[in-house]
Order: C-alpha cells, then sequence, then structure tokens
C-alpha cells in the first residue's frame, strides 16, 4: 500500500520509513504540512501518518484541509500529544486513530493493517475468492490451500487489485504500488506481472479473476469477502 508520513523529526521520519518500507508498503516521508498537502494533491494515497506538532500548519489544520477536500483516505495520528482532549479534537478533525509516542512499530503496523483493512470493506485479516485466499498480516497469497509462490512485487499488484475488486484499476495506480518515486518506470512492467499472476491464478481450473479493460486497467471480476 502507499502510505504518506508526515513527521517532522528527521531520526524518526526515517527510522518509520525504513520500517514501514520493509513491510511492504511504498512510503512518501515528508517534513511539513505544506509538502504534505502538495503531495496528497498528486498522488493517491492509501492512508496517512500524521504528527500533531508540525511546524506552520499544525497536524490538525492539516487533517482538516483534507476532509475538507473531500479526501477519504484513513488517517493514523501519531503524536506526543496524550491528553484526552487531543485525542478527541483529532479524531474530531476527521482521523481515524490515534497513537501516543513513545510507541512499538508492531503496534503501529497492526493498527495500519486494521485501517487499510476496514477501508477496503473487510472485517478479517484474510480475504478469500474463489479458492484463492490472501493473508494480509503475512503477505501470503494461497490457491486451494496451497502456497501460490508470488514475488514481492506480484503480491502487491494482486493485493491491491483484490481489495479494489469490481473496479477498474489503472496501470499507473498499479505502478504506484511498486515504486517509491515519481521517476519514468517502463508500464510494461505492470503487462508482464499481470501475466505471471494469471499463469498462476489460472492452475485452478477455470478461474480467471483478472480481466483487462482496453485502455483503461485491470479489473479483479471476483467477489471478495
Amino acid at each position: 500500500m502507499k502510505l504518506l508520513l508526515v513527521e517532522d523529526e528527521a531520526l524518526l521520519r526515517h527510522h518509520l520509513h525504513t520500517r514501514l518500507s520493509e513491510s511492504g508498503h511504498i512510503v512518501e516521508a515528508v517534513a511539513d504540512a505544506q509538502e504534505a498537502v502538495r503531495q496528497a494533491g498528486h498522488n493517491a494515497f492509501d492512508l496517512a501518518i500524521v504528527d500533531l506538532g508540525l511546524p506552520g500548519l499544525s497536524g490538525l489544520e492539516l487533517i482538516r484541509q483534507w476532509r475538507a477536500q473531500g479526501l477519504g483516505f484513513p488517517i493514523l495520528i501519531l503524536t506526543a500529544r496524550g491528553s484526552w482532549q487531543d485525542k478527541v479534537e483529532g479524531l474530531a478533525a476527521g482521523a481515524d486513530d490515534y497513537m501516543v509516542k513513545p510507541f512499538q512499530f508492531e503496534e503501529v503496523e497492526a493498527r495500519l493493517s486494521a485501517l487499510l483493512r476496514r477501508a477496503s470493506g473487510f472485517i478479517q485479516p484474510t480475504v478469500a475468492a474463489g479458492p484463492l485466499m490472501l493473508d494480509l498480516n503475512r503477505k501470503q497469497a494461497t490457491l486451494q490451500g496451497q502456497p501460490l509462490g508470488l514475488t514481492a512485487f506480484e503480491y502487491r499488484i494482486l493485493e491491491y487489485l483484490m481489495r479494489h475488486h469490481q473496479q477498474v484499476v489503472a496501470k499507473q495506480r498499479l505502478m504506484e504500488q511498486l515504486y517509491p518515486d515519481d521517476g519514468e518506470h517502463d508500464p510494461n512492467v505492470i503487462e508482464v506481472l499481470v501475466g505471471r499472476i494469471r499463469r498462476k491464478l489460472e492452475a485452478a481450473d477455470g478461474f480467471r479473476p483478472i480481466d483487462t479493460v482496453r485502455g483503461l486497467g485491470y479489473l479483479f471480476t471476483e467477489r471478495c469477502r
């Protein structure tokens, strides 16, 4: 998933960026709200992590601005402010969850996973579609109970398509799940990865859940639950 991290403390920002990237996320890390506004205006993020004590525009003001603009991605507040009044104010501004520093990274990751899961409409940490099952916590896929043997990139593409099942997903959106920067990347890599995923899925007789919508992108046609 593509995350936006807004944290002005350089060491903590680097630490979170590193750990979240190691967990398989694509992370854009910025130090202030102004840059966060710019990033959210130019990129599609699945979730944001926001510190409240930002220089200039505060984290609360940033959250209120995003919500006023209609941006609906989940927001996790990660801050040193731990009073109940701060928590109430943060959630009332439009945040979805609130954590107080210092923290254990494992708890951050668990809360992110829960927020992303709920945003996709899933209750359980596993997602099933016919004979295919994803374990969202372990980042593993099985087909008819057997490991599917996906590469990291293949898993990211498949998870994103399943999270957005019954929706046409553009190649560019899938590209953003693979690369953390806005540089030039060969769009054919998506076609190659989707082709590999299809061949692995078709090991289950007749199971072909990914359609190509010419000129638009890809559609995961099976209902996920």
